[in-house]
């Protein structure tokens, strides 16, 4: 991007120059029409760029939002195994508690 923005201002410079002179020469005027239409064509190259750079970073930022949505949803599942074996974890304790007394009767 740099090198378009140098490029239009080397031509912009080389424009000036080249209006100071003597337009007598066709050549002249044949070599700043030349470079008039380079400069239009690089300014249509770098507005190309500029738009395709927003739409990138639209897509970025779009891919990053969903990307924190994702990870946070990760973490609640992740969250909610957790609970889920910790509760497993206490009904297996009730469970072997409740054998034990069984047992205990039993006998």
């Amino acid at each position: 991007m740099n090198s378009v923005i140098e490029k239009e201002k080397k031509l912009n410079f080389a424009l000036t120059k080249l209006k100071n002179l003597n337009l007598k020469n066709p050549d002249l005027k044949k070599n700043i029409e030349n470079l008039s239409s380079q400069k239009n064509q690089l300014e249509i190259e770098k507005q190309e760029l500029e738009d395709k750079y927003k739409i990138l970073l639209d897509d970025y930022n779009n891919l990053s939002k969903k990307l924190d949505e994702f990870q946070n949803f990760e973490k609640i599942e992740q969250k909610k195994q957790i609970e889920f074996s910790e509760k497993i974890d206490e009904l297996n304790q009730e469970t072997d508690t409740l054998i034990d007394e069984i047992d205990k009767w039993q006998t």
